[in-house]
């Protein structure tokens, strides 16, 4: 159980049953009464907003939440399979839910999976990753001076914009959250 005095940014809570995450809390004291606590939370099933108050003191649950290290075996229809590196267990999860995360996903990869009561809900991947560019144009002679972009496709099949002085083969770092070009490697 937590405690509102417990309450912070990113906090995991269970209020009826469903899980929420705090994207936001502000302690307040009205006129009369005792100190409340404001809440904006995510609900973390469905990702809808809600906000809460909650009284000073009062408790709320913990979900039965753990994150796992596990292995990216392969995409099988619009499902993905994962392996469990300790217990060597599979299980699978519907790309959907990842909000697409799933793009930067390559067989054999690490990544960590959040699972609710033992289902998964959502994948944790680095930041950035190193990959591949595996199709894009041939820059113009002359093309290279100015901030000219180019739509390449990388290893995993997500499409990002890239310089257009970076070729098939080359290996660049993209960042994950919004498929931006960070650099060469």
């Amino acid at each position: 159980m937590y405690s509102t005095t417990d309450f912070r940014k990113g906090l995991k809570i269970e209020v009826d049953g469903t899980p929420y995450e705090i994207v936001d809390f502000q302690h307040f004291k009205p006129g009369k009464g005792g100190a409340m606590v404001r809440t904006k939370l995510r609900n973390i099933l469905t990702g809808r907003m809600q906000d809460i108050t909650f009284r000073s003191g009062e408790k709320v649950g913990k979900p039965d939440m753990e994150t796992r290290d596990m292995q990216f075996l392969y995409h099988q229809d619009s499902e993905l399979v994962f392996m469990d590196m300790t217990t060597y267990e599979q299980l699978e999860m519907a790309a959907e839910i990842t909000g697409g995360k799933d793009a930067f996903l390559k067989d054999g990869q690490q990544c960590r999976v959040l699972l609710y009561k033992g289902k998964p809900l959502d994948i944790d991947i680095p930041l950035s990753l190193v990959l591949e560019v595996t199709e894009t144009e041939t820059a113009a002679k002359g093309d290279t001076v100015s901030n000219v972009t180019k739509p390449a496709t990388l290893e995993t099949g997500v499409v990002v914009q890239v310089p257009s002085f970076v070729n098939v083969g080359d290996r660049i770092k993209v960042d994950t959250r919004t498929k931006e070009y960070l650099g060469r490697e």
